[in-house]
């Protein structure tokens, strides 16, 4: 995972959700394309699909 590299200093958590093992259509009509999708939090806009966007992801953790 390209997130690991972190700096420590910056904690976070990752949670996996496989929208193709989730019986969640909702889910599969909006990201089936896009995965893998990252999100800060799930209320908030995706930081990044297809690729991680490192820069958005330090941007976000302030590091």
């Amino acid at each position: 995972m390209r997130l690991q590299p972190l700096p420590p200093a910056a904690p976070f958590s990752v949670e996996v959700i496989d929208i193709d093992e989730v019986d969640d259509p909702a889910l599969l009509a909006r990201y089936d394309e896009l995965v893998p999708v990252l999100f800060a939090d799930l209320s908030q806009p995706e930081l990044c699909h297809y690729f991680l966007d490192e820069a958005k992801v330090r941007e976000l953790l302030k590091i």
